[in-house]
């Protein structure tokens, strides 16, 4: 008996019966070049069905990354900080952009170069801070440096982070960051992943926004990847349908 798998597919039952959409996004965070686990993750990502976005980090990311995305239509590339490097005050959680700096808007500028440098038009304007911490002074910024987007983890509270600026974010992070850095327990996982399900039924939160899994390839153990596969398989079967983030950059509500 998997108690977790039942009630997560009678939750989304209950999604279906009601009638409420349920959009499926993946994003896949501090890729800098081709390695056997990015490999695996496409693959993953093609045989579901679904596009993989990896946040690049720009700094340190190679040509030899550009060149294996452009062959892989499964891989979008979003800007996942300038270096990934800690700049917070001693004692603060991590962050790259986590507080004001002066610095920070230059590198803002750097990363968005850099990226379009390496990828062309196959990178999408979407900003992910490390640790997915960003200082609110950055959001004009962004807007105002040409990014379309916005993410970070948890659900949001408004479809714009500011003018111009769409916030999609992501939910579901299945590794025990402050622990055993394995999968944390299948049963306790679902049943935040359910939760945030009925939180969409019962508009606690925002439904338009697509529903987000976290993942770190660079760090997965075999049960990592194993749940990965499974929960994206039991959520396509349970009528999830993927994403696509470029129209919502110009709508945050589309449906598609």
């Amino acid at each position: 008996m998997n108690p977790g798998w039942t009630a997560l597919r009678a939750a989304l039952r209950a999604l279906r019966d009601d009638g409420i959409a349920m959009p499926l996004w993946w994003r896949d965070d501090d890729a800098t070049r081709p390695t056997a686990a990015l490999d695996r993750l496409e693959k993953l990502g093609r045989d579901l069905g679904m596009t993989v976005h990896i946040a690049v980090i720009p700094e340190p990311a190679t040509e030899e990354l550009a060149a294996h995305v452009a062959g892989q239509e499964t891989l979008v590339p979003l800007v996942h900080g300038w270096r990934h490097a800690n700049t917070a005050a001693e004692g603060a959680k991590k962050s790259e952009f986590g507080q004001p700096r002066a610095a920070g808007q230059m590198e803002l500028l750097q990363a968005r170069d850099r990226m379009a440098a390496l990828f062309g038009d196959r990178v999408l304007p979407v900003f992910v801070p490390p640790w997915n911490r960003l200082d609110p002074s950055f959001l004009p910024v962004l807007a105002e440096s040409g990014y379309r987007g916005v993410s970070t983890y948890t659900p949001r509270r408004a479809a714009l982070a500011a003018p111009g600026l769409v916030q999609i974010n992501t939910h579901i992070d299945p590794i025990d960051w402050r622990g055993t850095r394995d999968l944390i327990d299948p049963e306790s996982l679902l049943a935040q992943i359910v939760g945030l399900l009925q939180d969409r039924r019962t508009s606690a939160a925002d439904s338009s926004e697509p529903l987000g899994l976290l993942t770190h390839h660079l760090v997965h153990t075999p049960a990592i990847w194993d749940f990965c596969a499974r929960l994206m398989q039991e959520l396509l079967e349970g009528g999830a349908q993927p994403a696509a983030l470029a129209p919502r950059l110009e709508s945050p509500y589309e449906s598609t």
